[in-house]
C-alpha cells in the first residue's frame, strides 16, 4: 500500500527540491568563462582584463620558454574544456596548432596581436651578425617578422583591447565589465611608457646600447631609443658560430657598450663570456619572453617593464 501525501506535505516536499536546485543553478550561471593563454605575459594581461569573471589557464608558465616548449597531456585536457584561447600571433607559438588539433578546440581564439604594425628584422639582423643562418629549430616559422610585439607598451594597449573584445564575443553578459577594466589597464599601460620615453631620452645616445642573449627587444628598442646587440637570433636555441661572437665582441669594444644582459629564459654562459672579454658589465637578468615566477620582480607585465627598465636604465649610466 502506498501512502498518500498530503498536499502541504507535497508542497514542503516541492520547496526543499528547489533550494536544492536553487544554489546549483545559480552556481553553474556564475562559473567564470574558462580561458587559455599560451605563455605568462599574455595571461598576466587576459587576468587584468578579465577579472572574477574569467578563469585563466596559461600553458608556457613563468620562466618558460615559449620558443622550445613542448606541450603535455595535461595542456591537451586544459584546451579541450577552454571556451576562448589567447595567442600572441605573429607566428610566435609555433607548437600550438598541433595542441589545439589533438585537444579537439573548438572554442573561440583571439590573436593579442591583431592590428599592431608588425616589425621587420632587417636582413642578417635575426640570423647572427655575419648575415647568415646560424639559427636552427622552430626560429625559421617567424619568417621575417619578430613576434615579441608586446614589449612596446603601446602594442601592450592593442593587446588588452583585443582581449576585451575576444572576452566581450565569449561572455557578452559582462562586455562592458571587460572593456571598462581594460580601459583602466590600459591608463596604466599608457602612463608607464610615457614615463619611460621621458627616462630613456635623458640618457645619451651613445650610452643607450646593451647585449642581450636573443633578439627579443627590437620593439623595445625601437619604442624607447635603445640599440640592442643579441648574441644569438630571435629563437633562443640558436647556436652562435665563433665568428659571431667574435665579430660581436669587437662590436661592444669598438662602441663601448656599456653593459650585458641575460634573460631568464637563456644560458647566461656566451653573455659572461662577452663580459670577461670586453669589459662591459653585467646588468640584471631581463625578462624578454616570459614573467618570473610569483614573489620575483617580474610577475607581471607591468612590473616586467619596470623592472626591465629600470636595470637598463641603471646599466646605462655613465
Amino acid at each position: 500500500m502506498f501512502k498518500t501525501i498530503s498536499p502541504r506535505r507535497r508542497a514542503l516536499l516541492l520547496l526543499t527540491a528547489l533550494a536544492l536546485a536553487a544554489p546549483a543553478g545559480a552556481a553553474q550561471a556564475a562559473r567564470p568563462l574558462q580561458a587559455v593563454a599560451s605563455f605568462s605575459i599574455l595571461g598576466d594581461m587576459v587576468r587584468e582584463v578579465g577579472g572574477p569573471d574569467v578563469q585563466v589557464s596559461v600553458l608556457v608558465g613563468p620562466d618558460g620558454d615559449a620558443h622550445e616548449y613542448e606541450p603535455t597531456p595535461g595542456d591537451v585536457k586544459t584546451l579541450a574544456a577552454a571556451q576562448v584561447l589567447f595567442v600572441n600571433g605573429l607566428a610566435f607559438e609555433a607548437w600550438l596548432p598541433g595542441l589545439v588539433k589533438s585537444s579537439g578546440f573548438k572554442g573561440r581564439t583571439v590573436v593579442a596581436s591583431q592590428g599592431v604594425t608588425p616589425r621587420r628584422f632587417e636582413a642578417g639582423e635575426d640570423h647572427g651578425h655575419d648575415g647568415h643562418d646560424h639559427d636552427h629549430g622552430q626560429a625559421h616559422s617567424h619568417g621575417d617578422l619578430d613576434p615579441h610585439a608586446w614589449q612596446n607598451l603601446a602594442n601592450g594597449v592593442i593587446y588588452v583591447r583585443n582581449i576585451a573584445e575576444g572576452l566581450a564575443a565569449a561572455d557578452p553578459a559582462h562586455a562592458e565589465a571587460y572593456r571598462r577594466r581594460a580601459e583602466a589597464y590600459a591608463a596604466r599601460l599608457q602612463a608607464l611608457d610615457a614615463s619611460l620615453r621621458k627616462t630613456f631620452a635623458a640618457i645619451p645616445a651613445e650610452r643607450r646600447k646593451v647585449v642581450t642573449s636573443h633578439d627579443a627587444f627590437g620593439y623595445f628598442g625601437e619604442a624607447y631609443g635603445v640599440s640592442f646587440l643579441p648574441v644569438a637570433g630571435i629563437s633562443t636555441d640558436a647556436e652562435p658560430s665563433a665568428g659571431d661572437v667574435a665579430r660581436l665582441i669587437e662590436q661592444v669594444r669598438r662602441e663601448h657598450v656599456p653593459a650585458v644582459f641575460v634573460e631568464n629564459i637563456s644560458s647566461p654562459r656566451l653573455v659572461q663570456q662577452i663580459a670577461r672579454e670586453t669589459g662591459a658589465k653585467v646588468g640584471g637578468t631581463l625578462y624578454s619572453d616570459a614573467l618570473s615566477k610569483p614573489g620575483r620582480p617580474a610577475a607581471t607585465y607591468l612590473e616586467m617593464f619596470e623592472w626591465n627598465a629600470s636595470q637598463l636604465a641603471a646599466a646605462m649610466q655613465p
